[in-house]
Formats: structure tokens, C-alpha cells, sequence
């Protein structure tokens, strides 16, 4: 009888000793995932993998080709003095300035949406509205009381 307290207290205590071991292996398995997702470095589980990256909101600026094209605009308008260097400088934010206040603009020297319009350079319906949703093919045919007969 004692061989067999001997050897279930034996196998509790190595029950216990790999419980412990298993929450402490959870536990340090997710403090490393956290923190790998806090660095921003991927980690895979089973076939799909998630990346934690922090998005930078507000406007990007102009590409040096974009800001080229805004100065060519804005010389053919007669508002930018000199040639096209892609370069975000004062005189064209001068420029941009000028144009704004000469079109009825707001004359901030931020480029938004309806200065590209007036520039040429922007979309068509840029600030214009708010975006409408899109008609559905239900909506675009008639009910059968509203068609009208047809004359023979």
C-alpha cells in the first residue's frame, strides 16, 4: 500500500511540475507575440500571417515629377516665374498663391483638390459632391405599371 501512495504522490508532483511548465511556456510564448507585433515583424500561425504595421495618416506630399507638372501649370498660367525643378520651394509656394487668390481661391498655397482642378491637373469631380452609391440594375428597370403600352 505505501508502494502505491509512494508512487501516486510521485505522479502528482510530476503532474503539478508540468502543468507549471506548460502555463509558464503560454505565458513566455505570448509575451514574445505581443512583442514581436509591437516591432512590427511577422509572425506566422498555421497558413495565415499578420503584420502589424502603423499606418501614417494625413497627406503624402507630391512626387518631384507632380510638383514639375504644378510648376509647368502654373507658368503656362503665368503665376510661376522660371523652369520646373521638382523642388517644393517658396516661390512656388508664391506661385501657387497667387493662382488661388487670381481664380477665386482661397489663397492658402496648400495645394488641394479644387487648385489641381483649376490647374488642369486634377479629377473632374474632385470636391465637387459627395461620392453617390452606385445604381443597382434593379433600379434601372422600369415596374410593369410604369411602362408605357406600346402603340401598334
Amino acid at each position: 500500500m505505501q508502494k502505491a501512495i509512494r508512487l501516486a504522490l510521485t505522479l502528482l508532483v510530476v503532474a503539478g511540475m508540468s502543468v507549471t511548465g506548460v502555463v509558464a511556456a503560454a505565458q513566455t510564448a505570448r509575451s514574445s507575440k505581443s512583442a514581436t507585433v509591437k516591432r512590427g515583424i511577422k509572425s506566422h500561425h498555421g497558413k495565415s500571417s499578420r503584420r502589424s504595421v502603423r499606418r501614417v495618416r494625413g497627406q503624402k506630399s507630391p512626387t518631384s515629377d507632380r510638383i514639375s507638372e504644378i510648376q509647368s501649370a502654373l507658368a503656362k498660367d503665368g503665376s510661376f516665374n522660371g523652369s520646373p525643378d521638382g523642388k517644393w520651394d517658396d516661390a512656388t509656394v508664391e506661385a501657387i498663391k497667387k493662382f488661388q487668390g487670381s481664380h477665386g481661391l482661397n489663397p492658402s498655397g496648400k495645394l488641394d483638390a479644387k487648385t489641381l482642378q483649376k490647374l488642369g491637373l486634377g479629377s473632374q469631380t474632385a470636391g465637387l459632391a459627395p461620392p453617390m452609391p452606385p445604381v443597382s440594375s434593379s433600379s434601372l428597370t422600369a415596374s410593369p405599371s410604369a411602362t408605357v403600352p406600346r402603340r401598334q
